[in-house]
């Protein structure tokens, strides 16, 4: 049975911008390693638009951006989206019965299911599918944007805490049992 996890980096302040902090070498290699190795991914319309970036090679990449490029084509994605028609290779999309259709994944796929966003995020915690958080903790103050938490966050436990890149910490959660 496959474990799904939320995992997006995070200013201090809380929020998440792919263009508000972008991720120094050593995180982007964890993240190409990390990537590698996943199930597949699950996104929601504006984050999978967003990740499409990677599905044609640019000419000015280095060989990193190559390798993420590479991985993540090589994963499964599904798309949730009511708006979507379709989407691109290695891809499958999610219209309807988004409950069932994870409950299916996990219980059809080995290993790690990675999703981000933080507003599918919360539609999978009210859920109850999300098995894990990973907030990769960087030491800069947006001051605004997108919360990593769309909504007050389940009761969580702290289960670790790494040190992935210079000053960037990785804070792993799962949903705490009720009390």
């Amino acid at each position: 049975m496959a474990k799904l996890i939320f995992a997006m980096n995070q200013s201090l302040d809380g929020y998440i911008d792919h263009q508000g902090f972008a991720p120094p070498p050593a995180l982007f290699r964890h993240f190409i390693d990390e990537t590698r190795t996943l199930a597949g991914s699950l996104y929601g319309r504006h984050l999978y638009e967003t990740m499409r970036y990677w599905d044609e090679d640019r000419p000015d990449w280095t060989e990193p951006e190559r390798d993420f490029a590479a991985a993540w084509r090589n994963n499964p994605k599904w798309v949730v989206s009511q708006t979507l028609t379709s989407v691109g290779p290695n891809a499958t999309l999610i219209q309807t019965g988004l409950e069932t259709a994870i409950r299916h994944l996990k219980r059809t796929h080995e290993g790690t299911i990675e999703t981000g966003g933080p507003t599918l995020a919360r539609t999978l915690t009210d859920l109850g599918l999300i098995d894990e958080y990973r907030i990769y903790l960087h030491p800069v103050v947006l001051g605004q944007g997108k919360p990593f938490f769309a909504a007050p966050p389940p009761p969580l436990r702290l289960t670790a805490t790494d040190r992935i890149a210079g000053d960037i910490i990785r804070l792993t959660y799962i949903p705490a049992p009720p009390p």
